[in-house]
């Protein structure tokens, strides 16, 4: 791969700027030459009224905002390979998109700075080195050089990795913060539009999981639409919202994809289904949420999914002394489930750091964690005995 150190102006670089506030990214530069996020470049990230503003008090102040990369792909044409979230804040700036404050706290635009400020921005330099080379050398060397900063995520390396027609129209459609459908997808995928979030869900969803998702990228990089990923993913969503009437904060990030394949045949209630979640979501000793609807969907029966509050130590360690004290004159053990076998250990005295505190009516079948229904079982037993 050849490189070449170039010296532009903010000005030149930003002539013909074009900002598309739909989509969140900027497009063009240099008049036209310089396309300022090519396929394999994520959102823009830094509208966010703090990095925006600090790229502009940097020019002002005359600090260097630091390399940027462009690639050659014609001879007549650049794409940036680094530096588009600085390109595209300056240009934004430019172009009136936000206000800086000034040093008396006032928000001024850039055509209301005075000149010299104004000249000041548009003359900076702004050093820029040009690389030539393969698709392959070019997409290694902006996986090379964005471990800085604000690092790619997985998704965004992969749309690097994979960029064509299928992850341009992926990016478009699940990447778009001001795409209408991200207010009900947001119910039930966590992250953000900008950052991948729910293009990686949609992605993982269709292919079955996260390790295959390159996969499928590869297979389906050519590809004139993304109809497949589209239909699944929103049948997953219409599947949820269907048989869950009530959304709940933590129904965000659950693992719907799995849990539609292995449930979507199943009828379920939808009316009994919200009785349980809301008699669930009220139970003090669930300590994960998140399992709640996981637990419903499969009858009720996995409550390792909800992280049920366990007894404390001073509770457990009080029931151990009390079957220590029962069982020893009796001459039989204090696990009351090895009392009933048939081998040495049902006389056998279990050390504590032996032996789990557990329900003794489950907690599945209505037995509360209180001191009352607190049992000390020999780990065997304890781990066997389940919800029976």
């Amino acid at each position: 791969m050849k490189t070449y150190l170039r010296h532009f102006s903010v000005g030149e670089i930003t002539e013909g700027f074009v900002y598309n506030e739909l989509e969140g990214k900027g497009l063009y530069g240099l008049s036209g030459r310089l396309k300022i996020q090519p396929e394999y470049q994520r959102n823009y990230i830094y509208a966010d009224g703090k990095r925006d503003v600090a790229v502009i008090t940097s020019l002002l102040k005359g600090y260097p905002l630091g390399l940027i990369y462009f690639n050659k792909p014609t001879v007549d044409t650049l794409e940036v390979l680094d530096g588009q979230q600085r390109i595209t804040s300056f240009g934004r700036f430019i172009t009136g998109k936000f206000a800086i404050k000034d040093e008396n706290g006032m928000e001024q635009y850039f055509s209301g700075l005075a000149k010299d400020k104004r000249d000041k921005i548009l003359e900076s330099e702004i050093l820029v080195y040009e690389c030539e080379g393969t698709e392959t050398e070019i997409k290694e060397w902006f996986k090379t050089i964005n471990t800085v900063g604000v690092p790619l995520n997985p998704q965004e390396l992969l749309n690097a990795v994979y960029s064509g027609t299928f992850t341009t129209l992926g990016k478009a459609e699940f990447s778009n913060s001001q795409n209408a459908n991200i207010a009900k997808w947001g119910a039930y995928v966590s992250g953000s539009a900008l950052r991948q979030d729910f293009w990686e869900r949609a992605l993982e969803w269709v292919s079955g999981s996260k390790d295959s998702i390159g996969g499928y990228m590869s297979s389906h990089r050519n590809d004139s639409n993304i109809n497949e990923v589209k239909v699944y993913f929103n049948t997953v969503i219409d599947w949820v919202s269907s048989v869950f009437r009530d959304v709940e904060n933590e129904m965000r990030g659950v693992e719907w994809g799995r849990l539609y394949e292995q449930y979507h045949s199943s009828p379920y209630n939808p009316e009994e289904l919200s009785r349980k979640v809301q008699a669930l979501y009220g139970d003090g000793y669930i300590k994960s949420r998140k399992g709640i609807w996981e637990f419903v969907l499969g009858g009720s029966q996995d409550s390792k999914l909800l992280d049920v509050r366990i007894f404390d130590a001073p509770t457990a360690k009080a029931t151990y002394a009390k079957q220590v004290r029962e069982a020893e004159p009796l001459g039989i053990s204090n696990c009351p489930l090895c009392v009933t076998g048939h081998d040495a250990n049902r006389t056998k005295i279990w050390k504590f750091d032996e032996m789990d505190a557990d329900h003794v009516t489950a907690w599945s079948k209505g037995g509360s964690t209180t001191p009352e229904n607190c049992q000390m079982l020999c780990r065997t037993h304890n781990r066997s005995k389940g919800n029976k």
